[in-house]
């Protein structure tokens, strides 16, 4: 564990080695990640019903229940893992929500929410945003992107999810945001500005 790109395998390795408590890091690694796809696949009368953050935390206790039948061994197949079980979880609450209350939200097959939950975050670092450099190389760029955003001030990171991951106009963001469209789009830019500072920290 002499590099931080080494630590997902590490803590992989870890925990099949039985270690709980690294199975929990391991977990934590993403915690970010999830919770930014998560939110723009929660559609409808489900946001009133579903957070994101709880969302992820049940998706880490299935996680956590099913981690011995977890047979990959990269990042990017835990990564896939784990979204294809966020996925699953949204499916479940969204059958429940449907089975109390009709037409909460259309249904919506499995495939299509895996396609939307890999994709979105995949293609906001893909548009305009540097690599990370350095140590940073072999993490996965999406994981990235999440813990970066953290650390942003609440209306950069708001703007930027509303842009780039849900893909809302500049005009309905204004709105929103109760700000004219020029300020939007310069708070869109700084945000944009600082998370590429942050990308090239890393």
């Amino acid at each position: 564990m002499s590099q931080p790109d080494a630590i997902p395998e590490f803590l992989l390795a870890q925990a099949r080695a039985g270690d709980t408590t690294a199975l929990g890091q391991l977990f934590e690694l993403y915690r970010n990640y999830l919770r930014l796809i998560a939110r723009p696949m929660i559609e409808g009368a489900l946001k009133l019903k579903l957070d994101a953050s709880d969302l992820v935390q049940e998706t880490f206790l299935k996680a956590q229940r099913d981690f011995p039948s977890f047979l990959g061994s990269t990042e990017p197949e835990l990564m896939a893992w784990l979204r294809r079980i966020l996925v699953r979880t949204l499916a479940d609450q969204a059958r429940y929500y449907r089975s109390r209350v009709r037409n909460v939200r259309r249904q919506v097959s499995l495939e299509a929410l895996l396609e939307q939950a890999g994709g979105a975050a995949q293609q906001a670092l893909t548009d305009s945003l540097p690599s990370p450099s350095s140590l940073a190389v072999r993490r996965e760029r999406a994981v990235l992107l999440a813990d970066a955003l953290e650390k942003l001030p609440a209306d950069y990171r708001e703007v930027f999810v509303l842009r780039n991951i849900e893909h809302i106009p500049f005009k309905e963001i204004a709105t929103r945001l109760g700000r004219s469209h020029g300020a939007t789009r310069t708070l869109w830019t700084r945000a944009m500005q600082r998370l590429s500072q942050l990308l090239e920290e890393k």
